[in-house]
This record gives C-alpha cells, sequence and structure tokens, in this order.
C-alpha cells in the first residue's frame, strides 16, 4: 500500500515537472497580446527604393548540368541585383519596431504564400509570410527540383520535388528575418524568406515601389533590406488616415568593390 502510494506521489511530482517545463516552453500558455482590431483611421506607408550609380552587369549562369533547364531558360542570367531604370527590385521593407508590435498581436491569414521553381530559378526571389502561414512550393519545370531552407530560428528542411509532383506546404513556427533557401540541384537558384509575427512588410515590384497598408497611428522604424546592398532604417511617425511617402536610395559603391557570386 505504502509503495503505491508513493508511486502515485512520484507520477504527480513528475506530471506537475512536466506541465511546468512545457508552460514555460510553449508560446501559446503564456498571457497573449490583445488581437488588433482595425479602427477605420489606420495609416499607408509607401515609396520607391532605388540604386544611386552603375549597375554591374549581371553574369551569365552555366546551366549546362541539367538540360532541361538550358531548354526552358535560354539566356539565364544572376538576379541577385535587379533594376529597373535605377528602380531597386526585391528589396524586402519592414516595420522592425513600433508601440504596436509590442501592444497587440494580428490575426494571421489562411491562404497560401506560393514559392515557385521556374526557369530553374526560385519565383520570387524575395518573399515574406506570417507565422504559421502556409508556404506551397511548386516546381513549375520538367526537371527534379530540391528546396533546402537553411534557418536559425525554425527547423532546416530539405525536399526534392520531381517534374509533375504536386506542391507540398511547409510552415514556420518562429519569426525570422532573411532565411535563405537554396537548391541543392541547381546551386545557382537562391532565395530569401522572412517570417514575421505581423502583417506590415512587402518586397518591392517591377518598378521598384512598395506599399504598407493598416499602420496603427504611432511612431515605427522601418528597415529596407536588400541581399548585396545591406539594410538601411529610418523612424517614420503616421498620424491618422495618412498616407506618408518614404523613399530610399542605396548605394552601390560596395558592389563595385567586390565581386559577384
Amino acid at each position: 500500500m505504502r509503495y503505491r502510494i508513493l508511486l502515485l506521489l512520484v507520477a504527480i511530482l513528475l506530471a506537475v515537472g512536466f506541465t511546468s517545463h512545457a508552460s514555460f516552453q510553449n508560446p501559446a500558455n503564456t498571457a497573449e497580446k490583445p488581437l488588433y482590431h482595425a479602427a477605420g483611421n489606420e495609416a499607408t506607408v509607401f515609396g520607391t527604393v532605388s540604386l544611386n550609380g552603375e549597375v554591374p552587369q549581371a553574369n551569365r549562369i552555366d546551366m549546362s548540368a541539367d538540360p532541361a533547364c538550358q531548354q526552358v531558360n535560354k539566356q539565364p542570367r544572376v538576379e541577385w541585383l535587379l533594376t529597373n531604370e535605377q528602380k531597386l527590385l526585391n528589396a524586402f521593407v519592414y516595420v522592425k519596431e513600433g508601440e504596436a508590435l509590442k501592444t497587440y498581436r494580428f490575426a494571421a491569414p489562411d491562404s497560401e504564400v506560393v514559392l515557385e521553381h521556374k526557369k530553374c530559378n526560385y519565383s520570387p526571389r524575395v518573399l515574406g509570410l506570417r507565422v504559421g502561414q502556409p508556404l506551397s512550393i511548386v516546381n513549375a519545370d520538367p526537371t527534379f527540383h530540391n528546396t533546402h531552407a537553411v534557418p536559425k530560428n525554425n527547423p532546416e528542411w530539405n525536399q526534392t520535388q520531381p517534374a509533375g509532383a504536386p506542391p507540398f506546404l511547409k510552415r514556420f513556427t518562429r519569426p525570422e528575418l532573411f532565411i535563405p533557401l537554396k537548391d541543392n540541384q541547381h546551386p545557382w537558384e537562391k532565395a530569401y524568406l522572412s517570417v514575421l509575427s505581423h502583417p506590415f512588410f512587402a518586397v518591392t515590384d517591377e518598378l521598384g515601389n512598395y506599399e504598407i497598408r493598416g499602420l496603427p497611428p504611432g511612431t515605427y522604424k522601418l528597415g529596407f533590406w536588400h541581399e548585396r546592398l545591406g539594410e538601411q532604417e529610418i523612424e517614420v511617425t503616421v498620424g491618422a488616415n495618412e498616407s506618408r511617402r518614404i523613399d530610399i536610395l542605396f548605394n552601390n559603391e560596395k558592389l563595385l568593390e567586390g565581386t559577384q557570386p
């Protein structure tokens, strides 16, 4: 009888210890911030990201290791620096800090973010999504592709897709910026993925433009990141229903001093 009671006490203590440890490890068990509800007075930040100076010529990619890639991409060029009349594509613009981020949590969308292997390159090259939001990886080429994510704060994963295979889904459980994605099958394929806990981010389009909507009025620190040009920061205060233009200019001096990847 005493033995049974002793075993029961040990089991209870172990259960209590495990529950406490699980509560500490699992953010879902911590007190959550209140969910933000739109008040109708949200602000917008928009603008253009440009490159100052000479644009280095893009090197040609040797895809001879995969004849299928040569067929779908007749003139492959590296895409680490794409511009349109000095306007910079694939710059990631995001809110880094702000009182609203400390105060509220923001509802995550159910929609998928799509990343394609297309013409033996990643498309898009730079993208963002929310914590827990599904990422759908598509192989749109007539050849094998491999998607290898190398995060620091999320689990690393590596998956291969044959031609015609259905898309597969992945999710990231923690915020993390600029996660490198590579293709072990085609080493020239690169992309960068950022996972955020809020919806305030954008990637510059083919005209170098970006737009971030729905910002609660307040003061924020914005980050402007490019894979080779680095990052710039700027503080901006937006009022109720304000549309604020913020243009950023990157300098290419360090590009011209170095070599292309």
